[in-house]
């Protein structure tokens, strides 16, 4: 059954944005979540639908109802992980390429998700729906490295807030066409959807704000091997960036332009090498090293000897 909560806002909350009054009343609800509720309808104010922009006042009344939660119809799986860290409120594990993290159509199995709910069982976040459990942030299907799962709405909540605040560290590392004389460069680039082909991200000027930090590691001359650390987390970020500079990634399929790996890559080079976050419950620093996979390293020993 749906849930009905109801509440009256206090004098300290007065003239804030509904969907922010919202979450601060609501224990265990991302500010993402109530905020696509209050779309939909399913917030009221004072008795009538609003925007989640709406100002409300002291001692105004607010309507929250919470949906059913629906039983997924996807499938525990017992695929192996490679697991970085695990406690009672997280799981980092180590995704391999060609895995997509979350079930959307044409990939209903096989995912990071049926893996983790076969290995957590019923201990996931539910916040972000039935098709993502535990799911907070993800990494494309030809990206390899580090994932966090959360496996209750606590440690969605504080792992969500850190990515929104760019606090959580996120050092990857990539294989760059061309050589890059600068031993360090920076790209302060905004990113929006690619208006042509809405499956593509693009820099554009009304996109939103996205900065990624680059340090060259070795170079090979027509190749440059390098560490990206994100202040951002757009979709594609580090791809986009990086072809915006002409230095596309290798093997990119989207973002390379007609440019051919020699090497055999299954699409682009970049590994989620470490994961860094402050742990939900105990406040303690936790980082984790995800080792680079083996086409990598084969990669980079061939790119070294030649």
């Amino acid at each position: 059954m749906e849930q009905i909560n109801e509440f009256t806002v206090p004098e300290e909350l007065d003239d804030e944005r509904l969907d922010a009054v919202v979450a601060s009343l609501s224990e265990g609800q991302s500010r993402s979540y109530l905020k696509s509720l209050i779309k939909e309808g399913s917030v009221l104010l004072n008795g009538k639908t609003a925007k989640p922009s709406a100002r409300v006042r002291e001692n105004d009344k607010i309507t929250l109802v919470l949906p059913e939660k629906i039983i997924p119809d996807i499938l525990p799986e017992n695929i192996p992980l490679d697991i970085l860290y695990e406690d009672e409120d997280v799981l980092v594990v180590n995704k391999p390429k060609g895995m997509v993290v979350h079930p959307a159509p044409g990939h209903y199995s096989g995912t990071l998700v049926n893996a983790v709910m076969y290995h957590c069982g019923s201990s996931l976040s539910g916040i972000n729906g039935v098709m993502r459990p535990g799911i907070v942030h993800r990494i494309d299907r030809d990206t390899t490295g580090s994932v966090i799962i959360c496996k209750n709405d606590a440690a969605h909540n504080s792992i969500a807030a850190q990515l929104q605040e760019h606090s959580i560290v996120r050092r990857y590392f990539a294989i760059l066409y061309d050589n890059i004389p600068e031993d360090e460069f920076t790209v302060d680039a905004p990113i929006g959807r690619d208006p042509k082909d809405r499956k593509r991200m693009t820099v554009r000027s009304d996109g939103k704000r996205a900065v990624t930090h680059c340090r060259v590691l070795e170079r090979f001359g027509q190749y440059t091997y390098v560490e990206c650390r994100l202040e951002t987390g757009r979709t594609h970020q580090i791809r986009v960036h990086m072809a915006h500079v002409h230095h596309p990634l290798l093997g990119d399929e989207v973002y390379a332009g007609r440019r051919k790996s020699p090497f055999i890559t299954q699409g682009q080079c970049l590994h989620a090498g470490i994961l860094g976050f402050i742990h939900p419950r105990t406040g303690e620093y936790i980082e984790t090293h995800a080792p680079l996979p083996e086409y990598f390293e084969d990669i980079l020993s061939k790119l070294n000897n030649n």
